[in-house]
């Protein structure tokens, strides 16, 4: 079976959710099994594992519905997006898309950094659910990154095709963090909306003597309104960390924090849960899948029930308990898993 991974979403110099999943993915499959790459641009070459490639077009190009075209020539068995955007006139494979999650049906605005033209075309996508079964109908099969994600597609109907469950996951943790910790509460992630960090920093008026650090690059103007929403100083701005300061801040935290309203995956509570370090998360299905025992769980509307859920973790044997459960939930989810589950699914394709 020839077996071509689209790796054209990688990102230049640092990876993001899905840059990150498809390094992740595409070097435990490489281990698994031989394995083409197709990529848009030599520099991702950088951020990926050493494997044969092909090249194609920019995903995001005006001749991406045709870039199956490109992909013929090199004769796969099994073509593996890690997105379902994938273009696929005239393909001769199979071809399996990947659906993350339902997030942007209820939360519109798109990722900031897309052009105006499609950044407009998201929110067009996402004003119905028909745009969307459209494309999913194209593949052979379609994957997403978790069970929570798998029944709202199944729920709304989005697919005629089977759905296979392959999960992101995280390099497991260098080192295992001690109990000793301050009051220090650590968020990783974006800032768009539907993250809800108002929320969190509004519950540090009843969280004195905590900081939260935000360790995501961040713009003026958001760190004017957080500074705002919360206590004077309560808040710090780290604008950007590398690992090993991400790795230092985790080990000394009560806990890593979020208040998202959905999720596809949620990439840091694996980081926090890998090392010790507990989470503090929205009570969702997703969170529940992802972190289980890890965490303690609140309602992300109210600022005095994401306080009360941290207070929790004041107990000592509340923290240990978490702190202990959280590796070996972390350790439910690895590369080569997920791996093997796409490679299982290729396999019944290429029958």
């Amino acid at each position: 079976m020839k077996l071509i991974f689209d790796c054209r979403y990688t990102r230049i110099g640092r990876h993001d959710g899905i840059s990150r999943y498809t390094a992740g993915v595409v070097e435990a499959l490489g281990r698994l099994h031989p394995v083409t790459m197709l990529i848009s641009d030599k520099r991702q070459l950088d951020m990926l594992p050493d494997l044969p490639w092909i090249m194609g077009t920019d995903p995001t190009s005006v001749r991406e519905p045709w870039v199956s075209r490109i992909v013929n020539r090199a004769h796969p068995d099994v073509v593996f997006s890690p997105m379902q955007t994938m273009g696929s006139f005239g393909r001769r494979y199979k071809l399996i898309l990947t659906l993350h999650d339902l997030i942007y049906y209820n939360n519109p605005t798109p990722p900031r950094d897309l052009s105006w033209i499609i950044r407009l075309g998201w929110r067009l996508f996402h004003l119905a659910y028909w745009p969307q079964r459209l494309v999913l109908n194209r593949a052979d099969a379609i994957v997403t990154g978790t069970e929570a994600a798998k029944a709202q597609i199944l729920q709304k109907r989005l697919t005629r095709r089977p759905i296979t469950v392959v999960s992101s996951a995280v390099e497991p943790a260098a080192r295992i963090r001690t109990a000793k910790r301050d009051k220090t509460l650590v968020y990783m992630g974006s800032f768009m909306p539907y993250k809800n960090v108002e929320t969190i920093a509004l519950a540090l008026h009843e969280l004195p003597g905590y900081r939260l650090q935000l360790l995501s690059r961040i713009s003026d103007a958001d760190r004017e309104r957080y500074s705002a929403l919360a206590p004077e100083g309560a808040i710090e701005f780290l604008n950007g960390v590398t690992d090993e300061e991400y790795t230092t801040q985790l080990e000394r935290a009560t806990a890593l924090v979020t208040a998202s309203f959905e999720e596809g995956f949620g990439i840091p509570l694996i980081e926090a849960l890998s090392m010790g370090t507990p989470v503090a998360c929205t009570d969702i299905p997703v969170f529940r899948e992802v972190a289980g025992d890890g965490a303690v769980y609140f309602d992300p509307r109210n600022p005095s029930d994401i306080a009360r859920a941290i207070r929790t973790l004041e107990d000592d044997a509340i923290w240990k308990k978490c702190s202990a459960a959280a590796p070996v939930q972390a350790a439910k989810f690895t590369w080569e898993r997920s791996a093997e589950r796409l490679l299982e699914l290729a396999k019944s394709l290429a029958l």
